[in-house]
């Protein structure tokens, strides 16, 4: 078939012609387990956190953001970071993430044992003054000094530019302010720089513009998208940022979470959803969908209430043999 790349997705039961812009691998970084939870009412106790960890890794996720190193007082639910990392017990098989602010975080990140840390810098100034307490250039210069210190010890450490496409103070964004943004923080030689909608304002037609122009800005940089489904646009711009080349993506189990700081940003992408949707178009993940839904069914009856998800509602097409 000519222009196309053909892939099967084993268990699907289809085959799908998908464009040679859109990888046949697509990496899943799971962010339930500290950008869901630090939205609950609920503070869930240590040892479901791991629990909720330990399902994920066991459905095939490989890259799991477990905890934020930031000030409990601001956000509680984030409080047991280090004894969360210590009860995991870091090893081979998934990577743990763990989210930092600032020069503390990402000592006291270290200090857990984190092999991955990730930063997130507001392209607008109005949200990094209110959500992160200061400025977005003191924010760059705060990730300049963790990239080094992260490179010196040995640990991945990666950047996200939050409200990348639009504020919830400042309204629209536009596109070469990011661009901006994004080539002061290629000087820290990021392994990865991710673009989020930290409020779910996103259309798909907007995302291949600010991706378009980060991998014209930065050809060599790794990138990865954040989407909320605030708006019930957050499937859709995931499709236009893979179609855009964008190799890797966040999403949350059960679709729970989002920016606490932000007003009504609540849901991101159900982990379950995405996975269906790429799974369906012949990407593969490495992530057994039947298991991550048998996980969405327990965070439910952890969480008491259910999640936003709707394969966890629907269930799998076609049904699996029983």
């Amino acid at each position: 078939m000519s222009g196309s790349v053909v892939a099967t997705r084993i268990g699907t039961g289809i085959s799908s012609s998908i464009s040679p812009n859109i990888s046949p691998s697509i990496e899943i970084v799971e962010v339930g387990p500290r950008d869901g939870l630090q939205s609950e009412a609920r503070v869930l106790p240590t040892d479901t956190k791991v629990e909720f960890v330990r399902r994920l890794v066991n459905a095939g996720l490989r890259r799991i953001e477990v905890a934020s190193f930031v000030n409990p007082k601001r956000v509680p639910q984030m409080a047991d970071a280090e004894a969360v990392l210590a009860a995991l017990k870091v090893g081979p098989s998934a990577r743990y993430i763990g989210l930092v602010l600032n020069r503390k975080g990402f000592d006291r990140a270290l200090a857990a044992g984190c092999a991955e840390v990730g930063m997130a810098i507001a392209a607008s100034e109005t949200f990094s003054q209110r959500n992160q307490g200061c400025s977005v250039n003191e924010g760059v210069d705060a990730w300049l000094e963790i990239a080094a210190a992260a490179r010196a010890a040995g640990v991945r450490a990666q950047i996200t530019i939050s409200t990348a496409f639009g504020c919830p103070f400042e309204g629209e964004l536009p596109a070469t302010r990011v661009r901006e943004l994004a080539l002061r923080l290629a000087e820290g030689q990021p392994d990865e720089m991710a673009v989020a909608d930290t409020i779910g304002v996103a259309v798909p037609t907007q995302v291949t513009e600010v991706v378009s122009q980060l991998r014209e800005a930065i050809p060599s940089a790794r990138l990865r998208a954040h989407f909320h489904n605030t708006r019930n646009t957050g499937l859709a711009n995931a499709y236009a940022a893979i179609q855009a080349g964008v190799r890797a993506l966040d999403a949350s189990c059960g679709g729970i979470g989002g920016c606490p700081f932000a007003p009504a940003a609540t849901g991101n992408i159900p982990t379950e959803d995405l996975i269906y949707m790429l799974h369906r178009m012949g990407c593969d993940t490495g992530v057994d969908l039947s298991a991550l839904l048998e996980t969405s069914r327990w965070l439910q009856e952890e969480l008491e209430h259910p999640v936003p998800g709707m394969v966890v509602k629907a269930g799998l097409f076609p049904a699996p043999r029983i």
